[in-house]
This record gives structure tokens, sequence and C-alpha cells, in this order.
């Protein structure tokens, strides 16, 4: 073990690889050189009651034990030489320090209860705190924290509050400080909203006070650690196997596709699992605001927006990467989420000879969806009559995707809609598949199905035939018409 303990055998690390410093909380006290052997050190009341384990409602006198160990622990460790080590390493240093102030102090605790408080110190120090055993799960869409007492997550479409808590809103200002810091981000009072990322892709948004008033408001977008498929999509039902076959299509023959939904209905994941069907030779440019996207292909060129510095200066907003990406020969472009004035840079790229880019919005229904990229492009301060913008819209948009988040918070794909051209000043589009709802069944369960609307050659036939997939396309509309 190492730190600065006056009886304990220093022992040099071995030499590894550096990792980033672990952040200390901003309500421990700034390390120094301490004695946990010496008779000075400050006795700590007796527990009336056992410490209870992490994963189960924790007490206020589980909290105080923890406290009381953990700036102990900050008192005697060297964090200079714990950056040092790699993670498994420093984990376990931490551990033996951690044992060791244990004993000293006399705490009486089970051996599943001293593991679950080193856990929950190893999470603090090295980790994401509380929130590790909920970034551990793969059954959990988001992770809500609204200040350091009440933490949600989101189950199979429902909402739920857990046992977790931050031991104040320090710890939790000081793991947002970290994570938003391992994407080069900050967030403090002068810069109090961030969007940032974890390693594995999942979308962080950070709300700091004075804005957020009860505390840190931090929401985590948890990606599955197995990369979703159009099958998963089939096998929860979201699509029909014909759909699927028609969504495959649409994929691999390069056809400009947007999907559109509301908030947490799926539009990330769909464009994922629409990506897969892309030709492995290939070149494909992702614009996003936090890179999320989880693209297989070998020819991938991510892209990530930059927020401005202290000075206001410095900003690299998704309508430069859009833009950028036409110097870099990219065959596809897809963006992460259309918003703002790229509207018209992404449109432009699908109708200059990049097909099969895609992109997401947020938008009701396809035929809003259509509104709000038209609404994008006036706010952008572009000066073109309506009747231009629209037909913009139609020679460049070939197919909207609509996903929802049902009443009983299953997601399904609702419309497989086609831009077919404009009648006058009114933009013309016809449904390919439709989710039909027919009622709900006893626990509440949403009951529906996806049809076909009976269009047998759809706009994108041509197209299909040029990739030798119009057999399959026509296969696949007559099996959903039955």
């Amino acid at each position: 073990m190492f730190g600065k303990r006056s009886e304990a055998v220093a022992v040099q690390p071995a030499p590894a690889p550096k990792s980033s410093a672990p952040q200390k909380d901003k309500a421990a006290p700034p390390p120094k050189v301490a004695k946990p052997k010496s008779s000075s050190a400050p006795p700590v009341a007796a527990s009336p009651e056992p410490v209870k384990q992490a994963s189960s409602n924790q007490s206020d006198e589980y909290f105080r034990t923890k406290t009381t160990i953990f700036n102990a622990l900050i008192d005697t460790i060297d964090l200079s030489q714990l950056a040092q080590l790699d993670p498994e390493s420093a984990a376990e240093e931490i551990r033996d320090i951690v044992n060791e102030i244990i004993s000293i102090k006399g705490l009486q605790m089970s051996i599943s209860e001293q593991e679950a408080l080193l856990q929950d110190i190893c999470n603090d120090v090295l980790g994401y705190g509380p929130l590790e055993p909920l970034l551990a799960r793969d059954d959990i869409a988001d992770i809500m924290v609204n200040g350091s007492s009440r933490v949600f997550i989101e189950v199979g479409g429902k909402i739920e509050l857990t046992p977790v808590r931050f031991r104040d809103n320090a710890q939790l200002m000081n793991i947002c400080q970290r994570i938003v810091s391992q994407v080069g981000r900050r967030v403090d009072e002068a810069s109090p909203i961030c969007d940032a990322r974890l390693p594995d892709g999942s979308r962080v948004n950070v709300i700091a006070p004075p804005l957020s008033i009860d505390g840190a408001a931090l929401t985590i977008r948890k990606f599955k650690k197995d990369k979703l498929t159009i099958q998963n999509l089939v096998e929860f039902g979201s699509i029909s196997p014909e759909g699927a076959k028609v969504l495959e299509i649409v994929g691999h023959c390069g056809i400009n596709t947007l999907i559109s939904g509301g908030t947490g209905s799926g539009k990330t994941t769909l464009l994922n699992c629409m990506t897969s069907f892309i030709d492995e030779g290939e070149r494909v440019i992702t614009c996003e605001d936090a890179a999320e996207l989880q693209l297989q292909q070998p020819h991938v060129v991510r892209l990530e927006t930059r927020p401005p510095n202290l000075e206001g200066t410095g900003e690299v907003t998704m309508r430069d990467l859009v833009k950028n990406c036409l110097r870099m020969r990219p065959e596809r472009i897809i963006v992460g989420e259309v918003r703002g004035p790229e509207a018209f840079d992404l449109l432009q790229a699908m109708n200059t000879g990049h097909d099969g880019s895609m992109g997401t919005l947020h938008a009701n229904s396809p035929r809003e969806a259509l509104s709000r990229l038209e609404s994008m492009i006036t706010m952008g301060g572009f000066n073109l009559p309506s009747k231009t913008i629209r037909d913009m819209i139609v020679g460049s948009v070939d197919v909207v995707i609509q996903a929802a988040r049902l009443r009983d918070g299953s997601r399904r794909i609702t419309h497989v809609t086609e831009v077919i051209g404009t009648e006058g000043d009114t933009i013309i589009t016809q449904d390919l598949f439709v989710y039909d709802i027919t009622g709900e069944d006893d626990d509440g369960k949403v009951i529906g199905r996806h049809k076909s609307t009976g269009i047998a050659r759809p706009a994108f036939w041509d197209r299909a035939k040029y990739y030798g997939k119009h057999i399959e396309l026509a296969e696949a509309l007559d099996a959903a018409a039955e």
C-alpha cells in the first residue's frame, strides 16, 4: 500500500500508463499528511444500528459513517501517486487503506456491510459514485438525478424512484464535472448547461445551480451494451418483419431518410439500426452534438460540435460540421439530430450526390416533421420563398419514419411514409406502413398491429430496382397486405 501514513511502509507504485487523475469531492478537505494510527484520531460514535448495504435503502447512519471514512481516506491517501496506477491497482490500494481505517476506528460491521462500504468509496474516488450500480444495469434506459437525494430511473418505459442518493450536492456536482471533463467540457456557475457523453456513448445532460434550484440536475440516456439490431426491434414488436424488410431496403439502397419522433421514442436507436444496412465500402461521416451513434462500418468519420470557451469564442456548430462534411468526400452524411439551420445544408447534401443521408428530428407525425424542417430553414435566416423550401424538401427527402413511445411505455414505429411531391404549395405524402392500435389488454399494454396501406409500387421502386432489391420489396409489401 501507499499513502501518507506515519507507521505504514510506503511501497513505490509500479510503473503504469497514466490515467486521468480522479477528482476528489469538493466537500472533502485538501490533501495533507495524516496519521490515522495516532491516538489523536477523532473518535466515532458507535452505530446503534448496523450499516445498510448500498443496494438497499440506506440510512442516515450509513452516510455519516461513510463520510467519516471517506474524509479520513482523503487525509491519508496521496492522490498524485494514485493517479499513476491503473484502475484495478488503485482500487486495491484504496480498499487496503479503508480496511485499515475501519480497524483503527473500531467500527463494527459485518463482512457484507464492509464490502458494500468499500465498493461505495471506490466508486466515489475512481468512478461515478452512487451512479455506478445504475450504469452497470442493462435494463435501465434513463437515469434522472434531481439533486442529491432524488434519483429516478426508467425501466420498461416506466419511471420509478430509486433509493440511490448522494452524500450532498457537492458530491453530485463533482461527479458531473468528472463526467463532462472526459470529453473536454466543463460545467460550473459560469457555464451551467452542458451536453456530454460517457465512454460507452451514453448521452449526458447537466444543468447546474443557479439555473437548477435544488442542486444539479443530471440526465443520462443509457445505451445497451449489446447494440440493438432491426431483428431485436421485430422481437420487441416495434416493427413487423415485413416492415423491417422495407426498412432494410431503404437503408441499403441509398434512400434519403428522416427519423422523427418525440423525446425517448427511440429515434437514435432506430438510426443505429438503419445505418447497419449501409454497405461497408461506403465512406460515412456522422455529425453530432454529443457523439453517441455506434456505426459498425469500417470507414466512418465521427465529428462532434464544440461549445464556446470562457471568452465566448471557439464554438463549432452543427452547421459548421455539416458544411465541412461536403469537403471530405462523403458518400453518406448522418446527422444525429437536426434542430437548426443545419437543416438547409443537410437538404443540400441529400440533393447533390450524397444519397442515403439520414438524420433525426423532433416531431409528432411525418407531416409535422416536414413542417418543422421548413421552419428550421426559415429561422436560419434564409430568405427563400416557402415554395422554394418545399420544393427543396421534396427533392431531398424520400422517406420519413415516425417513432413513438406509447402510453404503456412501449416504443413502436408508427409510420413509414414516402414524400411524393407537391401539389400547389402542399407537400404530398403517402404511408407505406402504419401502426393500428386496436385496444389494450388486462395489464394496460397497448395492443395493435403494423399493416401495409396496400401500395404495391412505392416511389423509390426504381431505386430499389437499381440495387436489385425490387423483388424483395414487392414480396415484403405483398406479405404485409395479406
